[in-house]
């Protein structure tokens, strides 16, 4: 008998000794779903992997890993941040009749540890959801001035938010110099944390040399600290309407706004009417405007200049999102905008409305 039983001792330690260091996995089950039937795996905002639940609502994924990798699993509207290391094999349990926050990790020491933190995540979320909620109802009826007048009072109480959650990441960062600090890191939006996240990158740069889940986020915080406040704007050269050539550095010497614009931009369209207002009242103080449009047909373009009643510089090279100024001035979204100061160094980025209207009362005396 004891023969036996040391024979099966030895044979799970055998399997054990030959796990698979070049992958992870991560089992587990989810009480109480309801009438949710299935777990999501994703890195980042990319899906993975997904499965139906299994008996008693169990799960495994079993993935390749030469690195370790952030991820999370999705259960409905609930997010499970994890980090899972080669050769890992995580055990993870939740009841969807529990705050999200309730669940339990094993396996992974780096899970575990970003685990506090992954709560101030899940409520920066569901502040920002439910804020947005809020917001949509609101604006149902609102006229466009209304509307921007309540996107911007929204816009401030979420920035303020988003300073705090800024803040603890930063210290969490502090803590944990592994992959726990830069997971917080890699958490914060550039529109309010690039200072922090440029300072972080750097901190780093000699540090994770293999990880190219850091190495990317180096490289992207690289092309971020180009278009940084503090730095020159890069060169833009482009035609007007009446295919006349314009360069950027020609504005050299007054306070400029690079407006990036389209004629099909709704958002773009409404802050026109600012931006003419703006335009007047300051364009004798040393301001101006160059705007830049992702347009493709020049009739709506031109016709859109005309009806907006648009005075001011105008250029495109009509390619809207294959255009080089996509990358160069890192344009995801329309409407996108820096202001300039005379040297042509950026100061202040995507102000719109009040905003726009608050920082050239202060900076144009």
């Amino acid at each position: 008998m004891k023969k036996a039983v040391f024979l099966a001792v030895g044979i799970v330690g055998l399997m054990m000794g030959c796990q698979n260091k070049e992958q992870f996995t991560i089992a587990g089950n989810v009480e109480n779903p309801g009438n949710i039937k299935v777990i999501s795996l994703y890195e980042g905002d990319t899906k993975l992997d997904s499965m139906f639940f299994g008996d008693n609502n169990k799960f495994q994924f079993v993935r390749p890993a030469s690195q370790s990798r952030l991820l999370s699993l999705r259960v409905g509207k609930n997010r499970y941040d994890l980090i899972a290391s080669p050769g890992e094999t995580i055990t993870f349990k939740t009841d969807l009749h529990k705050d999200v926050n309730d669940y339990q990790v094993d396996g992974s020491e780096l899970s575990k540890t970003i685990q506090p933190f992954a709560k101030e995540r899940n409520y920066r979320d569901y502040l920002q959801d439910s804020l947005q909620t809020v917001f949509s109802k609101l604006t149902a009826n609102s006229t466009a001035a209304e509307i921007e007048k309540i996107r911007a009072e929204y816009k401030a109480k979420f920035a303020e938010e988003l300073r705090t959650y800024t803040k603890k990441a930063v210290d969490f960062s502090n803590k944990h110099n592994d992959l726990a600090g830069f997971y917080a890191i890699s958490t914060l939006d550039p529109e309010v944390a690039e200072n922090e996240i440029i300072t972080y990158a750097d901190k780093i740069k000699n540090e994770f040399t293999e990880n190219r889940y850091v190495t990317q986020f180096k490289e992207e915080t690289q092309k971020l600290k180009k278009m940084a406040i503090g730095q020159p704007a890069p060169e833009l050269t482009s035609f007007t309407p009446s295919n006349k050539e314009v360069k950027l550095s020609s504005f050299k010497g007054k306070y400029t706004l690079v407006d990036f614009w389209a004629s099909w931009c709704m958002p773009c369209r409404q802050e026109n009417p600012n931006l003419v207002r703006l335009y007047n009242t300051y364009h004798g103080k040393g301001f101006d405007i160059l705007s830049v449009s992702f347009d493709d047909n020049p009739g709506s373009w031109m016709r859109a200049i005309e009806d907006d009643k648009l005075t001011w510089t105008h250029v495109s090279d009509l390619k809207a999102w294959s255009s080089p100024v996509v990358i160069d001035y890192r344009v995801k979204a329309l409407p996108t905008s820096y202001v300039l100061d005379p040297n042509g160094i950026i100061i202040a980025k995507n102000l719109r409305g009040e905003e726009l209207e608050a920082f050239l009362k202060k900076t144009i005396k």
